[in-house]
């Protein structure tokens, strides 16, 4: 006994599957080539036909070897357990009967899908139950403690019943969450673009006050250039009349 392998679910993380050996490269060509040539004769017999999706391609009649080198088939009943934890390919509530629990939501059957179904009208009346069913069991407790078993699957029955309801609400939930996101996400991006259009203005109004200031100031010097000339023109002929003779 002591030689033996301890089991593989008693580790913290589970040892990879044991097919993993069989995905050798010999192998992996052995059954890529099998996949191009199933796939050149569909198209040679329905030229029409929709491309094959090679991800999803089962071969017939595949050697025992490349078994486990092609992707499985679905669960012929929709579910599989991953790490223990059962799922199902049509991700849907189950309902309280096929979880073997008593619905108490109404007597009479009704459409659970339907418009008029009222949630919130069914849910205040298993809260009031739940109060009257935990008074019960408070003077169930003070009198007769044995008797108060039956008294708390009720109210295990009460809770079970309300979260059921409240898990129905899940897909309207994920609804308004996604278009709250959207909606923040749209608020965002719209603030944004207004300040982004605000600062262009803005620098777009200094860009304009700035070239004005540019021009006047040129203009500015074309003036004090011109005055100075004209000075030296005044002066250059001040002396000019100082030199001449004097006749």
């Amino acid at each position: 006994m002591a030689d033996q392998e301890p089991l593989s679910l008693a580790s913290t993380f589970p040892n990879p599957p044991p097919f993993w050996k069989d995905f050798t490269p010999d192998r992996t060509a052995r059954i890529e080539k099998l996949r191009a040539t199933y796939i050149e004769r569909a198209e040679a017999q329905e030229p029409n036909a929709p491309p094959i999706d090679e991800a999803t391609l089962r071969l017939p009649e595949l050697p025992e070897e490349l078994i486990n080198l092609q992707p499985p088939a679905e669960p012929a009943d929709g579910r599989w357990r991953v790490f223990g934890d059962q799922y199902m390919l049509d991700d849907k509530l189950p309902t309280l009967e096929e979880q073997g629990i008593t619905n108490l939501a109404s007597s009479a059957p009704i459409d659970r899908d339907a418009r008029h179904y009222d949630r919130a009208l069914e849910l205040k009346r298993l809260a009031k139950s739940l109060l009257l069913n935990f008074h019960e069991l408070t003077g169930t407790l003070s009198r007769n403690p044995s008797h108060a078993e039956a008294k708390a699957a009720d109210l295990r029955t009460l809770f079970i019943n309300m979260h059921h309801i409240i898990n129905e609400y899940r897909p309207h939930q994920a609804r308004e969450s996604a278009i709250e996101m959207m909606q923040d996400h749209l608020d965002r991006t719209r603030s944004e673009t207004i300040a982004i259009r605000t600062q262009v203005d803005r620098a777009r109004r200094v860009l304009e006050g700035l070239g004005s200031l540019t021009i006047q100031e040129e203009g500015k010097k074309v003036e004090e250039k011109k005055d100075e000339d004209w000075s030296v023109v005044e002066e250059r002929e001040a002396w000019l009349e100082v030199d001449a003779p004097v006749g």
